[in-house]
């Protein structure tokens, strides 16, 4: 009897330090748009240096047990996609393409990818996002010269991605990285040209 006394004791404690750790909270990033930074125009991916979509699909796989695979390129129907039942569901969230164009306004940046999907982010928004009937907090702006974009799903797993210029404008480097628990899931960087 006092084995399981024991054991529910033990498991009402477990439960209750859950209940009270914070959920991660996303604030607004950033402020005004950099002086003289435009992202805009089109760009084509430094393919012979770009592992991304391999990385990805191991980083899902690891992820969600080895379900199934969530991210695909940007011309499939993500609403569609799945996730493993173990896994971080904010990989439905990042976008995947070898041909970019950006367009800036004075309140946001229109990214397309492979000409099939377009994704909207307003400076300084703080706002809930869904791909079907997913849904996570969303929060980008600008930073040190740099577009970040962080996404925060119901799990807890952060994408963060950002945009910035190298080579005098010549260069779009995009990073992106998934960490769940405490842990780095995922961790890339792609290289595009200008091309316009």
């Amino acid at each position: 009897m006092s084995r399981i006394a024991g054991t529910l004791a033990f498991a009402c404690i477990a439960l209750a330090a859950c209940v009270m750790q914070p959920r991660p909270q996303l604030t607004p990033v950033g402020d005004v748009i950099p002086a003289g930074v435009s992202l805009a125009g089109r760009w084509q991916l430094q393919a012979e240096r770009d592992d991304a979509e391999r990385r990805i699909r191991e980083a899902e796989r690891k992820s969600s047990g080895g379900l199934e695979d969530v991210v695909a390129p940007a011309g499939r129907d993500r609403s569609r996609s799945r996730r493993g039942a173990d896994g971080p569901s904010v990989y439905v969230f990042l976008r995947t393409g070898s041909k970019l164009k950006i367009t800036q306004t004075p309140h946001g940046l229109f990214i397309s990818f492979d000409r099939s999907v377009v994704e909207e982010y307003r400076f300084r928004e703080h706002r809930r996002v869904n791909v079907g009937p997913i849904e996570a907090d969303r929060a980008s702006g600008w930073q040190d010269g740099k577009y970040i974009i962080q996404t925060l799903d119901a799990e807890g797993a952060l994408l963060q991605e950002t945009y910035a210029l190298e080579a005098g404008g010549k260069v779009l480097v995009r990073t992106a990285s998934v960490t769940y628990n405490d842990k780095e899931l995922l961790s890339l960087r792609q290289a595009f040209d200008r091309l316009d």
